[in-house]
């Protein structure tokens, strides 16, 4: 006879497991599943919630049943912020919305934009110096704002940039808020997080707003995803997004697609600075494919334990740690019934560090990723990006960016962190780090010999 409900860790009566899950959420998925098996279940309050631990299982909910899920609950509280774009729309609308997108992310127009992630990189670079100390992330949080605005805005938010990142972090904050608590307060109630959340996202509405008139005001299209969802029409209907769609889905690629990237780069740097020798590794690959110039697009194919890195680091970090969905109809997963509703939560922070999958799992290898090596492991033990229908449309994006702003920076600097700071995850809706990551930089020479002092943190999480 089949257990009515997947085994779990015992519950308190009325919160559940609501408190571990928000007092330690990645420490609490990762024991669900390694002591409960590849499905477990836990109670938000009222709300049931299944965690799925297998590549098989992930991939029915993701991949072979997509058509049955929707975007669950705890997910919603993001239509405040990004409105009805593409990563919280459902259905027929979504659809329309992705093909309406898509076109600015063909891999001949994402080559195109190689000079432009290449130039904001070396716009920051022009202003650090030898021996100087600088928090990575924040840097990187700024660089991936430019690439993103420039590549595919065809904007400067230079002067902006401050703004959204505090607007930003705002935003999460109050996100986090509301999703820490058990019952979750309505957006429109006055709240000072709500007021100032408000406030956030009307900030960021007038630079959106600022970017679409601009371009109106253009007689000539440009090739960039702005001009393409302003003059795109929909193969069935012919219409157009409507402004309030437009800057749903600008705010979506805006902030979307410059957080993650930055998180992953952040991450990345502070995995080269504890693995000198691997940075070293990637210095020497540098110079030798590209003999002292900036890296093109046309390198990225020779680029290989750059490529390897950054696979590795969102491994080990990866930007979105967990992601959820919820069956509209009732469903049947690893032989356990699942009601219409549930949440199904799919952990890439916990299946990237499974040691079925993955040999010394907790370890910064890069190699790990060469071709053999992935051929022996399933698809979605490894989904960075997602999967199936709604895998993240910028993936190709992603990577090309990350790959190319690594090279162009690790071709010139090495970096130590600062000794004795403490390195803290925040996982909310990304795997921050906390208090960000301080490094010092040293300016490599061409022939890369300059020894890589290993001065380490400990991350706790």
């Amino acid at each position: 006879m089949t257990p009515a409900r997947p085994p779990g860790p015992p519950a308190r009566l009325f919160s559940g497991h609501f408190r571990e899950f928000y007092s330690d959420l990645l420490g609490f998925l990762t024991r669900c599943a390694r002591e409960y098996g590849d499905v477990s279940s836990f109670r938000l309050g009222h709300r049931r919630a299944i965690l799925a631990n297998h590549p098989d299982l992930i991939e029915q909910v993701l991949v072979k049943h997509n058509k049955n899920f929707v975007k669950p609950f705890p997910f919603r509280f993001t239509r405040a912020v990004l409105g009805n774009g593409l990563l919280t729309s459902e259905g027929t609308f979504w659809l329309r919305q992705r093909r309406l997108a898509a076109g600015a992310f063909q891999a001949e127009r994402i080559a195109g934009y190689g000079s432009d992630m290449v130039g904001s990189t070396q716009r920051m670079l022009s202003g650090w110096q030898d021996g100087q100390t600088r928090d990575i992330h924040a840097d990187m949080m700024q660089v991936t704002l430019d690439i993103v605005a420039r590549t595919l805005f065809g904007a400067d938010v230079t002067e902006q940039s401050g703004d959204i990142g505090d607007s930003l972090l705002l935003v999460l904050r109050s996100f986090s808020t509301n999703f820490r608590r058990m019952v979750p307060l309505p957006s429109w109630i006055p709240t000072r997080g709500n007021r100032r959340a408000r406030a956030a996202v009307r900030g960021l509405n007038r630079v959106v707003q600022e970017i679409v008139d601009k371009r109106r005001r253009e007689a000539v299209p440009r090739k960039d995803l702005l001009s393409m969802m302003l003059h795109a029409r929909d193969e069935d209907d012919g219409s157009q997004m409507t402004d309030e769609q437009l800057a749903d889905e600008a705010r979506t690629f805006l902030l979307a697609g410059h957080e993650t990237t930055a998180i992953a780069l952040s991450w990345t740097f502070y995995l080269l600075a504890t693995h000198p020798h691997i940075q070293q590794e990637l210095a020497q690959e540098l110079d030798r494919e590209l003999d002292g110039r900036v890296p093109t697009v046309a390198d990225i194919p020779r680029l290989k334990l750059a490529e390897r890195i950054v696979q590795e680091s969102m491994r080990l970090f990866p930007p979105a740690f967990v992601i959820g969905r919820a069956p509209v109809a009732d469903f049947e997963l690893g032989g356990y019934p699942v009601r219409a509703g549930t949440t199904i939560f799919m952990s890439q922070w916990v299946m990237h560090r499974d040691g079925r999958f993955f040999e010394r799992p907790e370890a910064f290898e890069p190699q790990r990723w060469l071709p053999e090596r992935v051929a022996r492991r399933p698809k979605m033990s490894y989904f960075p990006f997602g999967g199936g229908p709604r895998v993240c449309i910028g993936n190709t994006f992603a990577m090309l960016e990350a790959v190319l702003v690594l090279a162009t920076i690790a071709r010139e600097w090495s970096m130590r962190l600062v000794p004795d700071q403490e390195i803290r995850m925040s996982p909310v809706l990304t795997l921050r780090p906390r208090y960000g990551i301080r490094v010092v930089l040293s300016r490599r020479t061409p022939a890369g010999r300059d020894p890589v002092p290993s001065d380490a943190a400990e991350v706790v999480s």
